[in-house]
């Protein structure tokens, strides 16, 4: 045995093999193809599952971000329409509480004009009212005598925008024990020595006044308790009843006429402020018809107009 020519012999029969089967080696490379196109269209088979299963997340992530989205803005709406609501009706009701003030206001302006225009009391029928306080600004003439050495001067007390103090001295009713206090004017003060007392002028003997029933001076703010002496912030008329043995009236007279005396007598008209109480009212009603129109353009107008266009009909 010749072992040289198996080599050859060998090689020869796989050409051999070879040239007698080729058709064994196309059906090898049809189904290496067969196989490798079943293992493609398996990988974008499980490709196209997971991306449509990542669009269905994608999707429903959208629709309940969506849905997340209109509930809280259905929620803001109702609260901004709420709350817009209550602040138009908190103004138009303070703005007619307003109204009725000035209502209120312009009857009590009537009552001093009605009162004003009545014929001029005395001082018999002034001391036979059942009800002194009732005749408020209502005119008087009364004629008495003064008492001197009871004079209180009121302090911090302006007149034609000057700060002085208000004389205030009480008045003896001719034929009678009864005595008012009488609010003679208006006297400037020193403000180089604020303990230094003014010179006023006190007639003696009887005296006739013309003049205004008016309530007590009203009262300031005052530290500590009430003051004595000449000059003091404040007057209260039951102690200073107490203090002179004096039978004052219930009321006061706010003199009228031409200065005299050293004092002036240029009283503020009864004013009860029925223009500012318009006013008022005039803003509430303003502040309310601008939150209404606020609302009406920021909930209305613009989201009708900066709406987002619906592109679902458009494919």
């Amino acid at each position: 045995m010749d072992v040289a020519h198996f080599p050859g012999e060998e090689n020869a029969g796989k050409q051999r093999n070879g040239e007698a089967h080729p058709q064994g080696e196309c059906i090898r490379h049809f189904f290496g193809f067969l196989r490798s196109r079943c293992t493609t269209a398996h990988h974008e088979k499980q490709g196209g599952t997971q991306a449509a299963e990542n669009g269905h997340k994608g999707n429903d992530y959208k629709v309940r971000h969506g849905q997340d989205y209109l509930v809280n803005a259905r929620f803001k709406w109702v609260v901004l329409t709420f709350a817009t609501v209550v602040a138009i009706g908190i103004t138009l009701s303070l703005g007619g509480w307003q109204l009725s003030r000035a209502a209120q206001k312009q009857a009590l302006q009537a009552a001093v004009l009605a009162q004003g225009s009545k014929p001029v009391l005395d001082g018999v029928a002034l001391q036979s009212a059942a009800d002194p306080l009732g005749l408020v600004h209502q005119r008087v003439r009364l004629t008495g005598t003064w008492v001197p050495g009871a004079t209180v001067l009121l302090d911090n007390r302006p007149m034609d925008g000057r700060v002085g103090f208000f004389a205030m001295t009480p008045l003896l009713l001719q034929g009678s024990k009864a005595a008012i206090l009488v609010q003679r004017g208006w006297v400037p003060r020193n403000f180089e020595d604020r303990t230094r007392l003014p010179r006023l002028e006190t007639p003696a003997g009887v005296v006739e006044i013309e003049g205004r029933i008016a309530p007590p001076p009203a009262k300031l703010y005052e530290l500590g308790g009430a003051s004595g002496g000449a000059i003091r912030q404040n007057l209260d008329l039951a102690q200073f009843r107490t203090e002179t043995g004096l039978a004052l009236m219930a009321v006061t007279l706010q003199q009228t006429g031409a200065p005299s005396e050293g004092l002036l007598r240029d009283w503020a008209a009864a004013h009860v402020g029925v223009d500012r109480h318009y006013g008022y009212a005039f803003q509430w009603f303003g502040l309310a018809a601008l939150i209404a129109v606020l609302y009406f353009w920021f909930q209305i107008v613009r989201r009708f107009i900066y709406r987002p266009k619906d592109t679902s009909l458009h494919g």
